[in-house]
């Protein structure tokens, strides 16, 4: 069987995906920070659905990261069929607060990152015939971008959706299919990371997903080669009349509904 490589794996939608394409037979390559959660992942799973798993500690904010992990790959001769890069987090201050660094630490693994790795599999994937890459985006790359706090994640996810057309663009005639999965509030440890829990908290239930259901979303979308994947019919349904309202309203909307996430 072919090989899934997840960036992000340890929790939340990551984690969610990396067991539902284990159950369906592939071997995985899973790429994080935290090496005692990786084995615990890799011990679990190898248990439960008799497949191959390969880790590899790695800090995708490191400029260096890309290449290690391809080169790790090639070396482990893994036949990497599928690219699941899920790794993500945000910055919970002002702009002017966080530093250089962390802004360009940020950006990194949510962008620089995502294109690095597309860009080395590329020709692997085009010469096995084909492939699936999977960019695990977000609702607020259709929405105005927050005032308060993280004012770059939004951008961001906008510049991966457009990266995932342009990827279809060139490629769909060598049988490569790239995929945004685009999730709106889902119960995960992101914003425990964040430092926006308390926001989250304040989201009504009824809006919030579980991880298992929007990886099982994505991933469905990813094999039916779908560009844009947004999980919850709620969610579906807001981003269709998006278009249609100001963005005075939705900024006034999304105050109510997220805690400040426009002061």
């Amino acid at each position: 069987m072919s090989t899934a490589l997840i960036t992000g794996p340890t929790a939340g939608i990551g984690k969610s995906i990396a067991y539902q394409l284990a159950e369906k037979g592939y071997d995985l390559f899973l790429v994080a920070r935290r090496e005692d959660r990786l084995q615990d992942l890799k011990s679990d799973i190898e248990n439960k659905f008799q497949v191959r798993v390969h880790y590899l500690k790695s800090d995708l904010a490191s400029p260096d990261a890309p290449q290690e992990i391809y080169d790790y790959g090639k070396g482990m001769n893994l036949d990497i069929s599928t690219l699941i890069l899920n790794a993500g987090y945000q910055i919970n201050t002002k702009l002017e607060e966080a530093t250089l660094q962390e802004e360009e630490d940020c950006l990194r693994v949510l962008g620089l990152s995502v294109i690095m790795q597309s860009k080395l599999y590329i020709k692997d994937l085009m010469s096995r015939g084909g492939g699936h890459i999977m960019v695990v985006s977000s609702m607020a790359g259709f929405s105005p971008p927050s005032t308060e706090f993280a004012i770059l994640y939004g951008p961001v996810k906008t510049f991966m959706n457009r990266f995932v057309e342009a990827l279809n663009g060139a490629y769909n005639k060598n049988n490569i299919y790239s995929t945004a999965l685009c999730p709106g509030f889902t119960v995960t440890e992101f914003h425990t990371m964040s430092g926006t829990q308390d926001r989250m908290d304040k989201v009504p239930s009824f809006m919030k997903l579980s991880a298992d259901q929007v990886a099982q979303e994505g991933i469905d979308g990813m094999f039916k080669n779908k560009e844009i994947v947004i999980p919850g019919n709620l969610n579906r349904l807001l981003i269709s009349v998006l278009r249609f309202f100001p963005t005075g309203a939705i900024k006034w909307i999304g105050n109510k509904i997220a805690g400040g996430r426009y002061k």
